[in-house]
């Protein structure tokens, strides 16, 4: 038997603001894509998408076909021979349609490359509802309710069929630990609670710096809004420092893993097109999308002499409006016999 090798490009990509501002995103998303296909050459790439067609996916859903059509026709994909789309697409059917309730799920396709089997997941767990209710605690429920979601795609795609290594990359939604993290950064603040007018509720929070006398107010959150004094933590070093409240993959650390994140939080960018580097004040920017892979998986990644070099790990279209979701790719080289 000898080793050969394949380069593989996984990416993942939230597409829902995408179909939502068409005319806008598209020529540039898809440039930065096939840049990076003519840039890597792989010999297999494998696109998981979530939230096609947007929010109103019935009246988009005819773009989606289109995009995948122009993604799949164009000189820049001409050197691949076949092509597999699975999109659930008809919504008029209810029977059968999935999306009924929730834009949320996983969908899992097995695969076979020279003599190396592998499951690829597409994966799509809850987002946070209310900034509010998430940093009520921490981990905030939001985080709990994903991690029960996460361990039952885990035990799914474990309990079924002959277990191959596996791949899971999506938007997971994974957020920092928003309390721990806001608790850090204003040690010394005040905490105003804000409440509305007609009921007991809070309505937004704020932590004003009272360590000079010009006060500054350091976050002010409310149900979907998320403002920060802070913002070269999230820039500078590509937002290492904050890595340390990333920490809802810690529960499966026996199961899967994952790459080095050396790029910038995924989310939440604006959506202008001409703002494509600034986040938007809707969340706290978190590492939501994901590849995560089963460490089988990470024994039939090639590493070579040069070690972790020759694996890529990072964020589609850094410097270009892609929606509020950096797509997210991985490409390296499949170790297989043959």
């Amino acid at each position: 038997m000898m080793e050969t090798l394949t380069d593989v490009l996984l990416v993942t990509a939230n597409v829902g603001s995408l179909f939502d501002n068409l005319g806008e995103i598209q020529n540039d998303w898809l440039r930065e894509f096939f840049t990076t296909v003519g840039t890597h050459k792989p010999r297999f790439v494998a696109l998981h998408f979530q939230e096609v067609g947007g929010k109103d996916y019935k009246a988009n859903m005819a773009h989606a076909e289109n995009f995948f059509w122009t993604i799949e026709s164009s000189s820049e994909m001409s050197e691949f021979d076949r092509a597999c789309v699975y999109i659930d697409s008809d919504f008029k059917t209810e029977d059968n349609f999935t999306r009924k309730w929730s834009r949320k799920g996983y969908m899992r396709t097995r695969w076979m490359i020279h003599n190396q089997g592998l499951d690829l997941v597409n994966v799509h767990l809850f987002h946070d509802a209310s900034n509010l209710i998430a940093c009520k605690s921490s981990p905030s429920v939001y985080s709990t309710y994903r991690q029960k979601a996460l361990r039952y795609v885990i035990s799914r795609i474990s309990d079924d069929f002959v277990p191959l290594p596996f791949f899971l990359f999506g938007d997971f939604n994974f957020r920092l630990d928003t309390l721990s993290l806001v608790q850090d950064l204003s040690t010394s603040a005040e905490v105003q609670m804000v409440m509305k007018d007609s009921t007991n509720e809070v309505e937004k929070i704020i932590y004003e710096d009272k360590g000079n006398d010009h006060k500054q107010v350091l976050f002010q959150i409310e149900t979907k809004r998320f403002l920060y004094l802070h913002h070269k933590l999230f820039r500078e070093d590509t937002g290492r420092e904050l890595l340390e409240y990333d920490r809802e993959t810690a529960a499966f650390q026996d199961i899967i893993t994952e790459e080095e994140i050396l790029f910038l939080p995924s989310y939440p960018y604006s959506e202008d097109y001409t703002k494509p580097t600034q986040y938007m004040n809707t969340r706290c920017p978190s590492w939501c999308d994901r590849i995560l892979m089963s460490h089988n998986a990470r024994d039939v990644i090639y590493r070579g002499n040069e070690g972790d070099r020759n694996i890529l790990y990072n964020i589609l279209g850094p410097k270009v409006c892609m929606g509020d979701h950096k797509p997210v790719f991985l490409f390296f080289a499949l170790k297989s016999n043959v």
